[in-house]
């Protein structure tokens, strides 16, 4: 709830199952007021390294895409690769791409 969604507008609902079959649910607020909520699966869990799964916004469900995030050590920090892939089409990738790198913000200032 801390670190979630591409501005600064609040995260209001978290809730995660992190296990193989299990669930996510998270909720936020743009800046623009806008209100989002998207789901999905755990389809691989290894902790410490990768996590895998779906990703549906709940007002468009038939449009799911996959996630992967692999997490490496490098020195004394580690290195996160995000891959977001089988997008409905390119304005999605792209609506995408401004929205994790807002959250990957928000996440790197948090370990600041």
């Amino acid at each position: 709830m801390k670190w979630f969604g591409p501005d600064s507008g609040p995260v209001t609902k978290a809730q995660i199952d992190l296990r193989v079959g299990g669930r996510f649910d998270i909720g936020f607020h743009t800046e623009d007021g806008e209100y989002h909520e998207v789901g999905g699966v755990y389809k691989e869990v290894v902790p410490n390294e990768k996590l895998a799964f779906t990703w549906a916004w709940h007002t468009m469900k038939e449009r799911e895409s996959f996630v992967t995030i692999t997490i490496k050590r490098d020195g004394d920090g580690s290195i996160l690769t995000l891959l977001h892939e089988k997008f409905f089409d390119e304005a999605a990738r792209d609506g995408h791409r401004r929205g994790w790198t807002g959250t990957l913000d928000k996440l790197e200032r948090l370990f600041a």
